[in-house]
Formats: C-alpha cells, sequence, structure tokens
C-alpha cells in the first residue's frame, strides 16, 4: 500500500505543480524570472521551501538556476528542440516496429485505456493532461518494444519534449493529436511493423511541424497574482 505524503511534501508537491502548470500553460514564459520572494508570498511559505520546490523542477530541466542571479523558466533554444525530435525521430519509429512484433493483447488492452484517456482530456480541453497523457503514451510504447536502453532514452526526450510542446505549440493544440495514437494501435495490433514505424515517423513530424520556436511569450509581472494562494498552506516559516 502506497504511503501517503508528509504535509510538508504534498505541500512541496502543489508548488511544483503549479509553477509547472503555468509554464505548460504558457502563463509563465520561456526565461522568465522567479524570484524567491514573490513566490514565499504567493504561496505562504518560507525561502527554504521555495528553494526546494525550485531544485526539484530544475531537475526535471523546467528551471534553470544561475548562479548569483536566481531561478528562471527554462529556455530552449530552436537548436535544441530540433536536435530533441530529431533523436526521436531516429528512435521511436524502430522502436514502433519492435513493438508491433511484441506486443501482446495486455499491452494493446494498455494503450487503449490510455488513449480513451487522453481522449477525455482534449474534450475537456485539458491542454497539459493531453499533453502528459501524450508523453506517457509514447514512454507506454517504448516499454512494448521491450528494450530497456531506448526505453530510458524515450522516457528523456519525452520529458523533454513534453516542456517544449508545451511551451512552443498552438495554446489551442496539444500537438499529439490521439487519432495518430490510435492508428499507430491499430497497426501494432495487425502486427504490421512497417506500417507502425510510418505512422510514427509522420506522426512526429506533424509534431514538430505545429511548434513556433520564434514566438515570443509575455512574462507576467506579477506572481503573486499568478500564484496568490488564499490562505497560507503552512507556517511562512517551513
Amino acid at each position: 500500500m502506497p504511503q501517503s505524503l508528509s504535509p510538508e511534501d504534498a505541500q512541496e508537491a502543489h508548488i511544483v505543480e503549479r509553477i509547472y502548470e503555468a509554464v505548460i500553460d504558457q502563463r509563465l514564459a520561456p526565461g522568465a524570472k522567479l524570484s524567491e520572494a514573490s513566490l514565499c508570498t504567493a504561496f505562504g511559505v518560507g525561502r527554504m521551501r521555495i528553494r526546494r520546490c525550485l531544485l526539484i523542477l530544475a531537475s526535471r530541466e523546467v528551471v534553470e538556476l544561475q548562479p548569483n542571479r536566481g531561478a528562471y523558466v527554462a529556455q530552449p533554444s530552436a537548436q535544441q528542440a530540433r536536435e530533441i525530435f530529431e533523436a526521436r525521430l531516429a528512435i521511436e519509429p524502430s522502436l514502433a516496429g519492435l513493438a508491433a512484433v511484441r506486443v501482446k493483447r495486455a499491452d494493446v488492452k494498455a494503450l487503449q485505456s490510455l488513449l480513451r484517456k487522453e481522449a477525455q482530456a482534449h474534450k475537456a480541453a485539458n491542454r497539459r493532461e493531453a499533453i502528459r497523457l501524450s508523453g506517457q503514451f509514447h514512454v507506454a510504447l517504448a516499454q512494448v518494444a521491450d528494450n530497456s536502453v531506448m526505453l530510458r532514452i524515450v522516457k528523456d526526450l519525452v520529458t523533454r519534449s513534453s516542456l517544449i510542446i508545451g511551451m512552443y505549440g498552438d495554446p489551442g493544440f496539444t500537438n499529439c493529436r490521439d487519432d495518430d495514437h490510435m492508428a499507430i494501435v491499430d497497426a501494432l495490433l495487425a502486427k504490421d511493423s512497417g506500417q507502425a514505424e510510418q505512422l510514427m515517423k509522420a506522426h512526429l513530424s506533424h509534431i514538430t511541424e505545429h511548434l513556433d520556436l520564434e514566438r515570443q511569450l509575455v512574462a507576467p509581472a506579477d506572481l503573486v497574482s499568478l500564484f496568490g494562494e488564499a490562505t497560507p498552506l503552512l507556517s511562512a516559516r517551513a
């Protein structure tokens, strides 16, 4: 039975999720300064807790910690984004082909369950959840291929590209279409490795076509207004 989080850990998870949401929902621009003082005021906590949250976000590459300057929202360059998606194009089509050869009935059912959740997120216009589930689908597909080395690489690439999609994708579009995913699952069900590879290649190309890496997002002037909690979550001394 999973152990429940302590109040302090739950609070930090809440703050981390709020900041991550703001980045993915394009309410925080790439390169935006994350003032510790403003975040302390917004969430009603002390600097040590905010610093721990920023460290967690930095470990996920959502935030960059700059010596003597503070924390900033990550700002992936066009070159970095291109390299990440080039790597995905080099790896994931062949993984989809392997998955079509090695897939089991239980795998198909698990992928179809993910697709239903993704469709619900699209229907509810929950962009952040749709992006998360889309990334989860790509990781689950890599698991079906049963190659642990490539799986680790895909997990890293999906994490990094999900952030890029959130920052630079169309605000009304998740960039990963669930009908594309459905076609890939159909190819797996038919055990058609060639079709699975081609569909994955077309799908990843489609994602990159809907990124606007030149978009200039405007950072909010007031982090307190963006994140302000109605009441402090815990003591401000924490």
